[in-house]
């Protein structure tokens, strides 16, 4: 087995990941870019993508890593809009894609139209939450656009199972469609909830971090292979464990904790860079067996699907946004009032990505017959450009459509406010604590050390007001720049020491590590204080 295209994919994908955070540019955008040029570069081997490793082997910690740093009470209180996107608006994009193509695509049977529909129906929301995280789109606004793409796989692979089970000749009927897409609902629901507790339980009670984390790599991977094995969807029962493991994630000990963000940033960094690489690399091979559509009949059918597919999600949101509020009143009273700025951003905001290009590969090469399957390189083609298109077109203009529209960004000073409070609130009762334990003889400690608990908690007090504070007339730092700045300068003068002690055989290594890791701590308590 040649590693070197691997080990070359993912090396060029995490560079130009790298270089995408000193521009403006979103880093999927440059990845697709660079993957669509490097297609072409002589000597390039092929990346086919191969869906029996997208779907079972990436898709699970993709959605793990966007689970557990996703807010299961911000969900829960989005679960209308959420749910209105992930199942409604997918099942409708689904229908309405796969009816137009229907009609503009001679010979291209309904069943195989509706795989077209089914593929290109759920939107990626990894770059498009990327933008807006970049642009500081309102919280309300990313947590539904989080929501939608941690469940509308999962829709649209059952809908894309039930199409081509049509399409081969399976005889596929609509109570069997809907039989099949409540098995793979309730049923990936269901083995998220038996496997969340028990595996949260293992969690807690390993005592060693690296065993901790290895199991955290291992979770998505067995979640969605349980699932999958039964029947059930293996998104929703990894979405359904990564959401209650990130909801209790504070019952871990710190160590763990630690690692396992370093660990999953990682993790989360190289596939997304990897993933969004590979679909530009496709090009030659989608264009390879296009045949009789080959020339300017091919783009036209790309057009024609592509404006569907955008225009379908503006028909579907607006709807979704406004109805509920008009029919219910419960909801007017309980929600504010929404105008037309967020809807049409968050139809904007509907990328399509690697999934869609996975599920099309995934589509047989033959029907039950022997016969080939209808139109299969013209789906893998428009499914292509439909990928493509959102990426470019609505991935360049969501920025500047989100600053031309003014919609109000996440309010700072507000989130500030309440961390101060919620910090305030918590040093007074470790305060009482502190008092408590010292008033124990057994908890004797010399004053020194006694005072040093008593800063650190003060400390960790004032640290949040101080960003509310002035600027230094001088450097225009603030004070809990100056202070995290100050603390980083004494221990690097320390780590100095240290390495020069080690160079000179006073310490040997192994001391050097742990005198090391432990200035490593304080430096990251004090950044972490900073933020």
């Amino acid at each position: 087995m040649d590693v070197m295209p691997l080990l070359l994919l993912v090396a060029g994908s995490a560079v130009i990941a790298a270089a995408a955070r000193r521009t403006p540019v979103p880093a999927p955008l440059l990845l697709v870019a660079a993957g669509l040029m490097v297609s072409y570069v002589p000597g390039v081997p092929d990346y086919t993508l191969e869906p029996e490793i997208v779907l079972p082997l990436v898709l699970p910690p993709l959605l793990h890593s966007a689970a557990t740093d996703s807010s299961y009470l911000d969900l829960r209180a989005q679960v209308r809009p959420v749910a209105l996107l992930s199942v409604g608006y997918v099942l409708f994009a689904t229908l309405t894609v796969g009816y137009a193509a229907y009609l503009v695509v001679p010979d291209l049977p309904l069943t195989a139209a509706l795989v077209l529909g089914a593929v290109v129906a759920p939107p990626d929301a990894v770059a498009a939450t990327a933008v807006a995280r970049r642009v500081g789109l309102p919280s309300r606004i990313t947590t539904i656009l989080q929501g939608e793409s941690l469940v509308n796989d999962a829709t649209a692979i059952t809908a894309y199972r039930v199409a081509v089970a049509a399409a081969i000749g399976e005889g596929a009927t609509w109570a069997g469609g809907i039989g099949e897409f409540l098995l793979a609902a309730v049923g990936g629901v269901g083995v998220g909830l038996v496997l969340m507790v028990p595996i949260h339980w293992l969690r807690t009670h390993l005592r060693e971090a690296l065993l901790q984390n290895t199991l955290s790599l291992l979770i998505p991977f067995v979640a969605y292979a349980a699932a999958e094995q039964v029947g059930a969807s293996g998104v929703l029962a990894v979405v359904v464990v990564a959401l209650h493991l990130g909801h209790r994630a504070w019952e871990v000990d710190f160590a763990t904790r630690l690692q396992e963000e370093a660990v999953w940033k990682m993790v989360a960094f190289v596939l997304e860079s990897a993933v969004f690489a590979l679909i530009g690399l496709q090009l030659p091979v989608v264009l390879k067996g296009l045949g009789e559509y080959e020339g300017g009949i091919a783009v036209w059918y790309a057009i024609v699907v592509f404006a569907v597919v955008v225009a379908s999600r503006f028909v579907w949101v607006y709807p979704a946004t406004f109805l509920p509020r008009m029919m219910s009143r419960r909801i007017r009273e309980r929600e504010d009032n929404p105008t037309w700025k967020a809807p049409f951003v968050i139809s904007w905001a509907g990328m399509r990505g690697v999934v869609s290009l996975a599920i099309a590969f995934s589509i047989p090469v033959t029907a039950d017959g022997g016969e080939a399957f209808p139109e299969r390189n013209l789906i893998l083609f428009l499914t292509f450009t439909t990928v493509i298109g959102t990426l470019v077109l609505q991935g360049v203009t969501l920025p500047p459509l989100i600053r031309l529209l003014k919609l109000p960004g996440r309010d700072t000073q507000a989130e500030t406010l309440a961390e101060g409070n919620a910090q305030a609130q918590a040093s007074r009762i470790a305060e009482q604590r502190l008092g408590e334990l010292l008033a124990d003889e057994r908890n004797a400690l010399p004053g020194p050390l006694a005072d040093r608990l008593r800063a650190v908690l003060e400390r960790r007090r004032d640290s949040v007001w101080e960003r509310l504070g002035q600027a230094n007339p001088v450097t225009g730092e603030s004070v809990d720049d100056t202070y995290r700045r100050l603390s980083r300068e004494v221990i690097g003068a320390e780590r100095t020491v240290f390495v020069k002690l080690r160079d000179g055989r006073y310490i040997d290594d192994e001391m050097l590590r742990t005198l090391l890791r432990r200035l490593d701590l304080e430096e990251a308590a004090a950044y972490r204080e900073g933020r």
